[in-house]
């Protein structure tokens, strides 16, 4: 049987919720990108009751309710007389037999429905605020389509709006799941951590397929990526094009150089030459693909302001695969590997940044935790975490080759923000490869 990985606190509520079933209806709305292990956390065993699991596939209603009629049928061991066409009519039919006969209702990718029928949405809405009160149905929802998500639970006009009683934002698992991963496999060190955290980004689809090629190396995980007909080479375009729709090229460029370490608005802008201030607003607010970072202490309203791609498969995908999207179509992919080879090494020491500030952040001992930098791009610091309660300071600097590290320097580096601070005890410390399985062990993961 395959192990389920983590995901404790995920379970807990979904258990929690599942109980409340027995008072009344309850609505739990599950959001997370595609192949981050939705469906796989659904499937899991945390309820008492009957489950059944519909899937929202583009196909037309009539279809799709024979579909889920059938399940209906064969999950809850009944007979239904007489035909069903309508979504509307089933979910009504299941409300009323939920009254005798408590049980759980999944339906994935629930955003298709704008494509199915846009009316269900409000057929839901109406037969949900008659019901609730006297049924007993733990209604899931989960979608990948971040943006129509939103706005089905979080726009004010929209009719499902204000109706979920649980929500759950699914991320990647975390530095230290990737890490008991590895250690199951018996390919742990603290190189394979970090090349594993920087391609995988943490999404359990790639783990999964990684672990089934027994790739656990930069070399060997590059080698299944970039080959003829590798499920990765489309991730980006599968994921996005729906998501921007007419625009995704516009998008697409700005991705693509926010990989490539053009990280401000100016250097954007610089390039494309033309105002993106709107782009970079949906990417960051509507999508959810890209987030905006100040310097640490910072004033809210200060322009002093970078782009980070949240994913670290995709920041991976346009670096490496958008770029050089004509080696791929010439299926040149012995020298696009050694491209990718040369310019690896640079490009993942951002990430080790990364995966020390999720460590830090994992430990739950600050308040917080990001990077420092000045105007120009001068006297830029790795990271600094805070301490608002105990006034404590650690500034770091990370590099992969520990004989790089200058205590001195990050020292200089740090007077203006340690005047900042004036109050705060600081702590310096230099920080490398070497030291991830130190920090771990020592609790900055719980």
């Amino acid at each position: 049987m395959k192990k389920f990985y983590d995901r404790v606190d995920e379970l807990s509520l979904l258990a929690k919720a599942d109980k409340l079933k027995d008072k009344r209806s309850i609505m739990s709305v599950i959001i997370g990108r595609r192949r981050v292990g939705k469906t796989a956390l659904i499937l899991q065993d945390f309820s008492n009751s009957k489950k059944l699991y519909f899937f929202v596939s583009k196909k037309s209603e009539r279809l799709l309710v024979e579909e889920f009629t059938q399940e209906v049928k064969e999950k809850l061991n009944i007979k239904i007389f007489g035909e069903i066409k309508s979504f509307e009519k089933l979910f009504e039919y299941l409300l009323e037999l939920s009254k005798e006969m408590p049980f759980t209702l999944v339906i994935d990718e629930f955003q298709d429905f704008y494509k199915v029928n846009e009316s269900i949405f409000s057929s839901m809405q109406k037969l949900w605020d008659l019901n609730k009160d006297s049924s007993h149905m733990h209604l899931i929802l989960s979608g990948s389509v971040y943006s129509l998500m939103k706005k089905i639970f979080q726009n004010a006009k929209e009719p499902l709006f204000a109706r979920a009683d649980f929500k759950i934002d699914l991320k990647p698992f975390n530095p230290m799941v990737l890490k008991e991963i590895l250690q199951d496999y018996n390919a742990y060190n603290a190189t394979n951590l970090l090349d594993f955290y920087t391609i995988s980004g943490g999404v359990a689809k790639y783990i999964e397929l990684f672990v089934l090629y027994e790739s656990f190396s930069q070399d060997s995980m590059i080698d299944e990526i970039f080959q003829e007909n590798s499920l990765f080479l489309d991730e980006g375009k599968n994921r996005l094009i729906e998501e921007f729709g007419k625009e995704y090229s516009v998008y697409f460029s700005i991705l693509s150089l926010i990989a490539s370490s053009k990280t401000s608005k100016s250097e954007i802008e610089s390039v494309l030459e033309k105002n993106i201030s709107g782009y970079l607003e949906r990417l960051h607010k509507d999508y959810n693909i890209i987030k905006p970072i100040k310097p640490i202490g910072a004033k809210v309203n200060s322009k002093l302001q970078k782009y980070e791609i949240v994913d670290n498969f995709l920041s991976f995908w346009f670096r490496f695969i958008y770029k050089y999207q004509s080696y791929i179509e010439s299926k040149n992919f012995a020298l696009l590997k050694q491209i990718v080879r040369r310019d690896f090494s640079t490009y993942k020491g951002r990430f080790l940044e990364k995966l020390f500030i999720e460590i830090f952040k994992d430990s739950k001992k600050f308040t917080q935790v990001g990077s420092y930098w000045e105007r120009g791009n001068k006297n830029e610091i790795d990271i600094v975490a805070l301490n608002e309660l105990t006034k404590k300071m650690v500034i770091c600097e990370v590099k992969l080759n520990k004989e790089k590290l200058n205590l001195n320097e990050l020292i200089f580096k740090s007077k203006k923000l340690v005047d900042k601070f004036k109050d705060y005890e600081v702590e310096y410390e230099l920080l490398s490869l070497d030291d991830i399985d130190r920090y771990m062990q020592m609790g900055y993961v719980d």
